[in-house]
């Protein structure tokens, strides 16, 4: 027995021209099948009914008068959308298989079995529309799939039930918002070989950052068991983040985010093919689903998809529990930020922003205001009031027509890649996914800002925050000879500035990453038994749960922070420097006051280099250097610089690059370059000197101001003195520059000067700056500011 191949095929014969023919998601898996297995792309073996197939069961049940009828009273509004779908579904499965058509699925069937060698082999059931996977709708979750089918009976069943799910009222609601009502839909449906994922796992893949667009990372997202949890909000899902153009590099491991997800819930198969969901073993919750390597090969395999595809892509892969094999099980266009405007870049101002309620993982990068309306299951979505703030456990397909009316939405469970990341990125509505308590904390009528224009981390702010939009067009911004680079600070927000046209990151600051990602003291860590608080060694346990050594926790978080930051602008220089909190600063951190002293005046006391040799703080200091190490060797930005704070004596630097040689970073090893903030006196004074030990300076205005003037920067009453202006810090800059480059070494500004007087950013230029750093929202005017004061000087 023969299938005909106008009704049934196997998928490996089909490509991504044949959409019209099986619908976006069994021509994609022909495309891979039959074009990628030399990429290793590993998909299912299977076959797929046509649309023509479809058309005929149609059509030989006559049944499109009465879908067309339905339809259109639905649009009159004669009938509801509930009685309209129940009607036509009802119709699609009490049809009869023509004898055709039956033959043909029952012969492709049988064919699968006998490639696979397994008789009544269990297979998947998918839905594959032909209007799906356009450019601008995903048609993500409309119709139904049916998992572990086996004989060809149950095949035909499942495919009828396909047939079914075109019109469920999820699915006709949505074809209705996406502009497809009166447009002739057919349907597909692709049989594979089952993945027991229930036995394994499974998850999603964006090989672009799904809130910035940022275009070199892939996002892999990870649960127990079957992906529906996903897709569903039921669970958070584990979250890796993978930098592309390190992948070809099989010594590295370019992971620069791992994020251990809550993992709710894990659905699983009965042995009848139902689905059950239950809550995830506390064990299961508390380690990653994937191992550093199967997220890299997945990261890969996506990667090889992308280029095959020349767009960004939207994944599915599952891992089979028996055996531990990875598959891909879908994959189509990404369709938000792919189609964003390259030239331009929106970022948004928040003043005046009440207490913060709850935070979660923000999707999108604005911001809405609005009265809360919790509605707790998608029978209660009719009461919703058009501009609430959409409060919910969850949502699905069913909840898109109200999703659709609403400011923002928040809800309790879910990933970035949650059926309510999903549909808010495509409707533009700012959203915060997995606060974890949101339908608790937050009543009906309550006020509330919604902000997804801070990081990775949404907030819900109580009130009406003042907020506004910038729109900043980044094309046509002029050449430069000084190099205008990025003031960067924050990982969970640095892949915002990526489509910037900057030189590089001037200055990346490590304590906010230690401050804000690590949270313990470095010394803490490596001595434990020396926090004597209970609650605090309790809480440093609990942080560093999962590592064998506290120690590794710091390094690892640390490097990943920094990561981050050095992959936006890769494979352009990152400057980061090394910690330099003061000793007050050191103190709040977790565990810090069993080690800092009490100082008078911590601004001009034990920071920056003089920690870094010192017996206090030596260990700590190691850890740092271990991170940056990490950073260069294992994850691969050797893009990165190091800067040293704070350096008063020549002595000094070489007591702190004696430390670093010792920690495994020796000036030019592997092309290390280390460079000194030039912010003291001295450094200006001996800067012949300090040439020969560094590789560049960066000027830090506000320390140098402080202490050329002596005036304390903190001082209400001493304001008005304190002027980076002022002709002494100005002689200083000048003086600094002439000698750094007659000694051969670039020199750099990091401050906001520049970015607050135009007439400063031309003193600079003037004195032969090699570079500005100045904070992402300041880059283009400063870059602007930067090319006139050439031009002007030029013209003389």
């Amino acid at each position: 027995m023969t299938a005909d191949p106008a009704l049934a095929a196997p998928l490996e014969t089909f490509s991504r021209r044949d959409v019209g023919r099986v619908g976006g998601k069994n021509a994609s898996l022909g495309e891979m099948l039959g074009r990628l297995g030399h990429a290793g792309v590993r998909v299912p073996g299977g076959f797929a009914t046509t649309a023509e197939a479809f058309r005929r069961f149609v059509a030989s049940n006559a049944l499109g008068p009465l879908i067309d009828d339905r339809l259109a009273r639905l649009s009159r509004k004669q009938a509801t959308l509930e009685q309209t779908g129940a009607a036509i579904r009802a119709a699609l499965l009490a049809a009869p298989w023509p004898e055709a058509l039956a033959q043909a699925v029952r012969a492709a069937y049988a064919d699968l079995c006998t490639r696979e060698g397994v008789p009544d082999l269990p297979v998947a059931v998918r839905s594959s529309a032909t209007a799906e996977d356009l450019p601008d709708a995903s048609f993500a979750g409309q119709q139904e799939t049916f998992l572990n089918v086996s004989g060809a009976d149950a095949v035909l069943d499942a495919c009828r039930a396909c047939y079914a799910s075109l019109y469920t009222d999820r699915a006709i609601a949505y074809r209705r918002l996406k502009g497809f009502e009166g447009v002739e839909i057919a349907l597909s449906v692709g049989v594979q070989r089952m993945v027991r994922a229930d036995l394994g796992g499974s998850g999603v893949m964006f090989t672009l950052d799904t809130e910035s667009g940022f275009d070199r990372v892939a996002l892999v997202d990870a649960v127990w068991g079957l992906g529906e949890t996903i897709v569903q909000g039921a669970s958070t899902p584990d979250e890796h983040q993978v930098f592309k153009p390190l992948l070809d590099r099989p010594d590295l491991s370019p992971i620069v985010s791992r994020r251990l997800g809550a993992k709710e819930r894990c659905m699983r198969l009965r042995p009848d093919g139902t689905t059950e969901t239950n809550d995830t073993a506390p064990e299961d919750r508390a380690r990653f689903v994937l191992s550093d390597a199967e997220a890299l090969a997945l990261a890969r395999t996506a990667a090889a998809i992308e280029a095959h595809y020349g767009v960004p892509m939207d994944i599915e892969w599952a891992r089979d529990g028996r055996d531990g094999d990875l598959f891909i099980v879908q994959a189509r266009p990404e369709t938000v930020q792919s189609r964003a405007a390259a030239g331009a870049l929106r970022s948004w101002t928040i003043r005046r922003k009440g207490p913060r309620l709850l935070t979660g993982l923000g999707v999108g990068e604005g911001v809405a205001a609005g009265p809360v309306q919790r509605i707790d299951a998608a029978r209660d979505i009719a009461r919703f009031r058009d501009g609430s703030v959409l409060v919910t456990s969850t949502t699905d397909p069913d909840w898109v027509p109200v999703m659709k009316r609403a400011a923002a939405i928040v809800t309790d469970h879910g990933g970035r890649t949650s059926h309510a990341a999903i549909v808010s990125r495509e409707l533009g509505l700012p959203a915060v996914v997995g606060t974890g308590e949101a339908t608790r904390v937050l009543e009906d009528g309550r006020q509330v800002t919604v902000s997804c224009a801070e990081g990775d981390q949404g907030a819900i702010y109580d009130g009406v925050a003042e907020f506004q939009a910038h729109e900043q067009c980044i094309a046509d911004l002029p050449a430069t000879r000084t190099h205008v680079m990025l003031n960067l600070a924050d990982p969970s927000a640095a892949f915002r500035w990526w489509r910037l046209p900057a030189d590089g990151v001037g200055l990346a600051r490590m304590e906010f990453v230690v401050s804000n990602h690590v949270r313990a003291h470095p010394m803490a860590l490596c001595r434990p038994d020396r926090v004597s608080d209970p609650e605090t060694r309790a809480t440093l346990a609990e942080l560093t749960r999962g590592f064998d050594d506290p120690r590794d926790y710091f390094v690892e978080t640390l490097a990943g922070g920094l990561a981050r930051i050095a992959a936006v602008l890769h494979p352009r220089p990152v400057v980061i420097r090394m910690s330099d909190f003061k000793t007050n600063e050191y103190a709040h951190l977790l565990g810090g006051a069993d080690f800092e002293p009490e100082e008078e005046n911590p601004m001009i006391g034990f920071r920056g280099a003089s920690r870094y040799y010192s017996d206090d703080y030596r260990e700590g200091f190691a850890l740092e250097c271990r991170a940056i190490r990490r950073l260069r060797e294992t994850l691969g930005f050797d893009n990165v610089v190091v800067m040293i704070p704070f350096c008063r004596t020549v002595p000094e630097a070489d007591r702190v690059l004696a430390e670093m040689a010792a920690n495994g970073l020796a000036r030019g090893t592997a092309g290390l370059k280390i460079w000194m903030m030039c912010e003291i006196p001295s450094n200006v004074i001996l800067a012949e000197a300090f040439a020969t030990r560094f590789d560049g300076f960066s000027i830090g205005s506000n320390d140098l101001t402080q202490l050329t003037l002596g005036v304390d920067r903190d001082s209400d009453r001493l304001a008005s003195l304190f002027d980076a202006r002022d002709p002494a810090v100005t002689w200083m800059i000048r003086t600094v520059i002439a000698k750094a480059h007659a000694a051969g070494v670039t020199v750099s500004f990091c401050g906001q000067a520049p970015s607050d007087d135009p007439a400063y950013a031309r003193l600079l230029v003037a004195a032969g700056i090699d570079g500005l750093s100045v904070s992402p929202d300041g880059f283009l005017d400063v870059k602007r500011l930067v090319a006139a004061a050439e031009a002007e000087i030029a013209a003389g």
